[in-house]
């Protein structure tokens, strides 16, 4: 099934290419145009008399924040990251060689109009600068970076790669081995990954104090994923909001008009088709409305670190017209539709940061390259909306798209794509509020939201889930008129909603068998729970009990189904037949384990949540270090996927005892749009990524217990907090207007 060769490199990585002059006089023309302003928390807010310049700044602040961040997202767009990371991601990089294409994105770059381009080659311009004028700084593998780089990425979402249910697994169990026949058995993949996600809120000024609209933005991704910036020029820009890391265009955010906060899309984008495949010569062909077509064929070589040196292995890789084959279900080959990349994607990331209303948005929207996102919206003139996904491709409804579709017939093709108006979508509901969590589009505004039986199956198959059953409870229920600290508030309910389903369940159970003796030694732990209200605290002893019992369950509810299908039931369904099915003495076992468990790490049970549940930062590094022994900050609150609308999610790391925050809130802002903007926001533990630096933690106690702090959204407010003022390249010179 492959070509596969492993050797030494005997070309070491590339030196930092010395830049020319022509180069060099290039990047001080635009750090001349350029101005970072750091106010008193570091965050940047860049002023550029171009829009290319205030790019080249962003990327040039970035990389002084966290250039490794920077680096190693690109490395993964690449699939380069197995040059740092070994062996162990090979496949991780031949999956994204497969679906994301070098050559496609610099022929992109090549056809991008001037505009495009201008900015494309500021966002080289401002890292290579930076490489420049930090000599001391040693990249891993990119020594110089290249315009065409940000349309290997071109929206932003931390879960932009769609391909149906195949995953990197799949793309191992078929491109590893040899094959005998050409034809493997079948094989079952891991479940595909459901990304966490956000939480979008926006409420109308029939339900605001003010009489203005506001929006809540509340993505769930792991820690320091985002920085929190400010980007400005005199042709129009002047955006604010959450970036990722080495992209050039603010992803949740707002400008002075309106404001857009992306949660994940589980709207189906991507299809898998079921190939029928024949041995040709020494190539393959495969079955097509009747007729026998030559199955492409391209080599992938990954370069890989290793104990003795550099090493490479090549692939041959596979593709039909639909696309990559990425897998193999029985005697199929599985090919995979998507659209993970694409030069419109990035334009439409760009000028939705430029967008002066409600039409104006409408419009940038009708582009429909957003492929992994769904949108809630405000603005200034009081309108609210929301739209589930974007890119939707028009496909046959009496096929079940939900699973890999016959791939020799001309029915299973794409059409074109809907329109936006015929996507999942509300504008301005008479109930006055909006809401996203990765949940079902159909309860977005409540008894007012969308009708299922109006839309294909195939727009949403996206399922409920406890944090979105709390927030149509929480804006059900709100009868006071919002401001800004009240919708935070509401965004942080603490209602572990989950738990009313679970814990009355074990109750019942501990009633039913106590009585038969054995399970005495419960019942003081019982009664904490008898008597909890769902909520969590850092004194909560029995938000400890139940999720540390809660976690154990969640073997227990792993539900077998055939992966190819939509799943059938929601996250509340599953968890309440799993209620009805597991017999009580289950229910006590595994909470048995739980108490024990506690005392066996803690010497006792009764632990306040506080105390297990912990928030550190101690390194730079992008995977999570953490200790027992080095301070801590104690975290009230608890992951969403216990239906908390914010989400801290944590778990014990290996060495320690106590539980530690590694993903979850991030950037966290609440806008009220008017005559003037309006804004709070919270960052997790700091803008900076150095551990040096005063804003690596100095957000950390107040991400823990959820104060935000004001938003400098004016330029005269941002002057009257400044703490340094510079142009790129002379951070530590005296700033000259």
């Amino acid at each position: 099934m492959k070509l596969f060769t492993i050797s030494l490199l005997l070309v070491s990585s590339l030196a930092f290419a010395q830049p020319t002059r022509q180069e060099i006089a290039r990047w001080k023309k635009q750090a001349d145009a350029t101005t970072i302003i750091r106010d008193q928390w570091g965050i940047p807010h860049i002023y550029g008399k171009t829009d290319a310049n205030a790019v080249f700044g962003l990327l040039y602040a970035q990389c002084e924040d966290d250039f490794n961040r920077v680096e190693m997202n690109y490395l993964e767009k690449l699939g380069r990251t197995a040059e740092v990371e070994g062996d162990k991601a090979i496949f991780n990089d031949l999956y994204i060689r497969l679906i994301i294409v070098e050559e496609e994105a610099k022929d992109d770059y090549a056809k991008s109009p001037e505009w495009l381009r201008q900015l494309l080659d500021a966002f080289a311009d401002g890292i290579n600068y930076y490489l420049y004028t930090h000599p001391e700084i040693k990249p891993k593998v990119l020594t110089r970076f290249e315009p065409w780089y940000p349309l290997l990425w071109t929206d932003g979402s931390i879960g932009a790669i769609s391909t149906g249910f195949l995953n990197a697994s799949d793309v191992r169990q078929f491109y590893e081995a040899p094959m005998k026949t050409g034809m493997r058995q079948d094989m079952v993949s891991p479940p595909y990954e459901i990304l966490d996600g956000s939480n979008g809120f926006a409420v109308s000024g029939s339900r605001t104090e003010s009489g203005h609209a506001m929006l809540y933005i509340n993505p769930h991704v792991t820690l320091y994923f985002r920085p929190e910036v400010h980007m400005v020029s005199e042709e129009g820009l002047d955006a604010y909001g959450a970036v990722t890391w080495g992209q050039f265009f603010i992803y949740q955010g707002f400008n002075a008009f309106n404001g857009w906060m992306h949660t994940s899309s589980k709207a189906d984008v991507s299809d898998c088709y079921l190939e029928q495949i024949a041995r040709k010569g020494n190539g393959y062909t495969y079955l097509y409305d009747g007729k026998q077509l030559p199955v492409k064929e391209r080599s992938i070589t990954i370069q890989y670190t290793s104990p003795s040196g550099k090493k490479s292995q090549s692939f041959r890789a596979y593709a039909t017209h639909h696309g990559p084959v990425m897998g193999q279900r029985k005697e199929n080959w599985v090919s995979v539709r998507s659209n993970n990349r694409s030069m419109n994607g990035l334009v439409q990331s760009w000028q939705r940061m430029k967008t002066k209303g409600f039409e104006d948005y409408k419009q940038v929207m009708n582009i429909r390259a957003n492929t992994s996102n769904n949108t809630v919206y405000a603005d200034n003139k009081g309108n609210i909306a929301y739209w589930h996904g974007n890119f939707m491709p028009k496909r046959d409804p009496n096929i079940d798209w939900g699973k890999a579709v016959d791939g020799t017939l001309r029915t299973t093709e794409w059409n074109g794509l809907h329109s936006v108006e015929e996507t999942v979508h509300i504008y301005n509901p008479v109930n006055g509020w909006i809401q996203n969590c990765n949940s079902s589009p159909f309860t977005v505004s409540g008894e007012h939201s969308p009708k299922p039986e109006l839309f294909p199956k195939y727009m949403a198959p996206d399922i409920e889930n406890y944090r979105g059953i709390n927030a149509v409870r929480v804006f059900s229920e709100h009868q006071e008129k919002f401001d800004l600290d009240k919708l935070i508030s509401a965004g942080y309910d603490r209602r572990l909603a989950a738990f009313e389903d679970l814990i009355p369940a074990l109750i019942r159970s501990f009633d039913l068998l106590s009585p038969k003796g054995g399970y005495n030694k419960l019942k003081e732990p019982i009664d904490v729970l008898r008597a909890w209200d769902f909520k969590t605290s850092e004194t909560s002893v029995a938000t400890t009990l139940a999720i540390e019992w809660g976690q154990k369950l969640l073997i227990l509810m792993t539900t077998t189904r055939d992966e190819d299908e939509y799943e059938d039931m929601d996250q509340i369904e599953r968890t309440r037949n799993f209620v009805k099915q597991t017999p009580p003495e289950k229910m006590l076992e595994t909470f048995e384990n739980a108490v024990a468990d506690l005392e066996q790490r803690f010497g006792y049970w009764r632990m306040p949540w506080g105390d297990v549940n912990r928030y550190q930062r101690l390194t730079s590094d992008i995977q999570h270090v953490f200790s027992d022994d080095k301070p801590s900050i104690p975290v009230g609150f608890a992951s969403s996927a216990w239906g908390m609308l914010p989400s801290y999610a944590s778990r014990v790391f290996q060495g320690t005892k106590k539980r530690y925050t590694f993903g979850g809130n991030s950037f966290i802002c609440a806008v009220e749009f008017g005559d003037k903007i309006k804004a709070k926001s919270l960052l997790a533990g700091g803008v900076s990524g150095d551990p040096t630096s005063p804003h690596f933690r100095d957000q950390a106690e107040m991400f823990a217990r959820g104060i935000f702090k004001d938003v400098l959204f004016y330029q005269e407010d941002v002057l009257k907090h400044a703490k340094e003022t510079y142009r790129p390249g002379k951070r530590n010179e005296e700033f000259k207007k």
